[in-house]
């Protein structure tokens, strides 16, 4: 189940991206949790948000803020959104397993969609994130508590989620050039999110 489940990703938000739209929370519970993200990368620059979905609302707070921001997903009805809020800005349609930019961002964020990749295809983003990141850029994304896999259910379909445990984590950081800021487990001022927050040091 599993294995069908983690290919079937991109198939459930490509057909389903109504009802993602219509169900996502856009009270911005995230927020300080960005904020912390803007701080890092030192409040100005570019971002790429990896798995960016509709566009709202972590990309639109980003453009709010006054930055040039680039959407990445596979999912065209999802872009479809995104391109249609936000003209000004570029959206991407690519998995995020392939993605190839010859350019670096000052920020990357990877927020609830890092976590359906497998275990072996979360560990090949790391690469992907040291090519689009240069010094002092910030990356941030969200995980599982520990080395497992958990299903979800969205439309009445199986929905796959898969994490590292948290030394591997460090370690993939570690030999990418990114030094953790901050890792919050199971945050309860951000609807029980488990939260990355790293910098490119090398």
């Amino acid at each position: 189940m599993s294995d069908s489940a983690a290919k079937n990703i991109l198939s459930i938000y490509r057909r389903h991206a109504d009802a993602f739209a219509s169900q996502r929370s856009r009270a911005l519970f995230e927020k300080s949790w960005l904020d912390k993200f803007i701080t890092v990368m030192g409040g100005k620059g570019s971002i790429v948000d990896i798995g960016c979905g509709n566009g709202q609302p972590i990309a639109g707070y980003f453009i709010q803020q006054g930055f040039q921001l680039t959407g990445v997903d596979g999912s065209p009805a999802m872009l479809a959104r995104a391109r249609h809020s936000f003209p000004a800005q570029r959206w991407l349609e690519q998995d995020m397993r392939e993605l190839a930019l010859n350019e670096t961002f000052d920020g990357l964020i990877a927020w609830d969609s890092f976590f359906h990749l497998t275990q072996q295809d979360q560990q090949k983003m790391f690469p992907i994130f040291d090519r689009l990141s240069h010094r002092g850029s910030a990356l941030m994304f969200t995980s599982g508590t520990d080395n497992g896999i958990a299903m979800g259910q969205f439309e009445g379909e199986p929905l796959f989620h898969a994490s590292l445990a948290p030394d591997e984590y460090r370690a993939l950081l570690s030999a990418h050039g990114f030094t953790v800021v901050e890792m919050v487990m199971e945050d309860p001022h951000c609807a029980g999110h488990t939260i990355w927050l790293a910098q490119k040091s090398g």
